[in-house]
């Protein structure tokens, strides 16, 4: 009986990933984020993929107190003996209002390219756009990727990550789609919402090619380094206690009958 793999194997004296000698070919030659892509895409990434990429990972690491660091900080407040555990319980948050938003765009985007011949201009991406958002509306469904909690006018992510993709020919038809719903879904809305970071990076991981299916993994690997950071600050200036201990003070019992 025989397991398949095209990742890693290993002997007594040597291990290999990718077909690569892992100390001889990657080690110190090759950064995590080009890696993770190789990993997922089993081609290794362009160094114009790999920018992108990477700015995508950046962009989801950390965003200060978001419920996934509050979730991950008082899971180490009750138990420091788990770190893993602290990790775990912010993964885990990461779903279809905060995180989750990467993968739900990117699928949302291809699912909306898919068969379809491409416009050729803004106007004929403005109306693939008005036509897709107004499908959507009818469905009584919300458009992942508009609106965020805090950048009510203006997610700074958003035309950064663009740019870089246009720096590197890798501004596609998810980005160029989604740069189109920011600009016609008011007329079916009736508001303007800024486009988010999480799916402006949705976006961007589609037009790498990469697995939509997959895109949530990404920005579970990106969060997973903030919230290390996170737990880091927590042994340095702990606020989980105090977090507790504000929520608990206030508690205010409720009838339920009433």
């Amino acid at each position: 009986m025989s397991f398949p793999t095209s990742l890693g194997t290993s002997t007594a004296d040597e291990i290999h990933l990718l077909g690569q000698d892992l100390t001889a070919d990657l080690m110190g030659k090759v950064g995590f984020g080009e890696l993770a892509f190789w990993l997922v895409a089993l081609r290794r990434p362009t160094p114009s993929e790999t920018r992108v990429f990477e700015a995508v990972l950046v962009a989801l690491a950390d965003h200060g107190f978001t419920p996934t660091a509050i979730a991950a900080r008082l899971t180490y407040l009750s138990a420091p003996d788990s770190l893993q555990g602290a990790l775990a319980a912010g993964l885990l948050g990461g779903g279809s209002r905060f995180l989750g938003v990467t993968e739900d765009c990117g699928i949302y985007l291809h699912e909306a390219l898919e068969g379809r011949d491409l416009p050729t201009d803004d106007a004929g991406w403005d109306a693939l756009a008005l036509e897709v958002v107004t499908a959507t509306r009818a469905a009584g469904k919300y458009v992942p990727g508009l609106g965020h909690p805090v950048h009510k006018v203006q997610d700074p992510r958003t035309p950064v990550l663009i740019g870089i993709a246009e720096d590197e020919g890798l501004r596609g038809p998810h980005l160029r789609l989604f740069e189109a719903i920011g600009r016609v879904h008011e007329q079916v809305l009736g508001r303007k919402l800024p486009l988010n970071g999480a799916g402006v990076c949705g976006a961007a991981l589609a037009d790498l090619g990469l697995p939509v299916e997959l895109l949530r993994g990404f920005a579970l690997l990106a969060r997973a380094a903030g919230l290390l950071g996170q737990l880091a600050e927590e042994r340095r200036r702990p606020i989980g206690m105090d977090a507790y201990l504000t929520v608990d003070r206030n508690a205010v019992y409720v009838d339920p009958n009433e």
